[in-house]
């Protein structure tokens, strides 16, 4: 194996199994290093056997627990002395109706989606990407996903937000991973009852996928992975626009006069925005 002194390091939550666990072992086959986390000790003793602890450092970590990633990039640090990518994974889907569902299960699913990734922040003085693995639920929300759907959400609002609050020179982008329907988790529970199951993706197609878009220099805000995803994100911001045309009017009703033209508006916000 070449040397790994220079090669990249990858934190990687929600490691054992599913989209992790297949891009944890991805960028471990190219020779990069990795951190990965797990909730249970012993997830990936396959990995381990295989791996040398100064390629793949396996820790234990819940996500929503502040103290405990404050300590396990602490440790990250110590171990590589550096880190260029962190991949917010770690993650579940609860499905049921919003007036079935328990308060506490909610509240857990929000935790799990949005708090965790959220507090997960790359330290300043180091350039890299934080990629958060979101749905195309949380562009477009599903029935019976409303939790899963406003963890989501949340997670891409705080990706925006964040990445429009970092300075050029820290050189750290966020990325939103929207996938659709892949043959692990909640996704394929959701794609079994709407679409054929040939239609599931290739969560190691995935895998390399994520690989390539956190290696761009000037990566998008949003990807979305597989066909579903994109076909769903397409046709939820189209609808949308059609929607804002229609009522576009009224929309407009609402300015103060004398406080500038529609156009000069659109301008200055377009400006502020880009």
């Amino acid at each position: 194996m070449s040397d790994l002194s220079n090669s990249q390091v990858w934190f990687i939550t929600g490691a054992c199994s599913g989209l992790g666990k297949s891009l944890l072992e991805a960028v471990l086959a190219e020779g990069s290093r990795a951190v990965a986390t797990v909730r249970k000790p012993g997830a990936l003793s396959d990995l381990q056997a295989k791996y040398k602890p100064m390629q793949l450092f396996v820790m234990t970590l819940d996500v929503t627990n502040p103290s405990q990633i404050e300590e396990a990039f602490r440790r990250t640090k110590e171990h590589f002395q550096r880190l260029d990518v962190v991949v917010n994974n770690a993650g579940y889907g609860l499905m049921g109706e919003i007036e079935a569902t328990p308060e506490d299960l909610a509240r857990q699913q929000i935790e799990v989606l949005f708090w965790g990734p959220s507090i997960e922040v790359n330290p300043k003085g180091h350039g890299g990407r934080v990629l958060n693995i979101s749905s195309a639920g949380g562009y477009s929300a599903n029935a019976i996903l409303a939790f899963y759907s406003a963890g989501k959400f949340a997670l891409e609002g705080f990706t925006q937000a964040f990445t429009r609050e970092m300075p050029p020179e820290w050189n750290i982008k966020g990325i939103i991973i929207e996938p659709g329907g892949f043959k692990t988790g909640p996704g394929a529970k959701f794609k079994n009852m709407v679409f054929k199951a040939s239609a599931i993706g290739d969560v190691h197609k995935a895998a390399q996928a994520i690989i390539r878009i956190a290696r761009e220099p000037d990566p998008p805000l949003r990807l979305q992975l597989g066909t579903d995803s994109w076909g769903i994100v397409n046709h939820r911001t189209n609808a949308t626009l059609k929607e804002q045309k229609k009522w576009a009017e009224l929309s407009h009703s609402t300015n103060l006069e004398g406080n500038g033209t529609g156009p000069e508006i659109l301008e200055a916000i377009k400006e502020a925005l880009d």
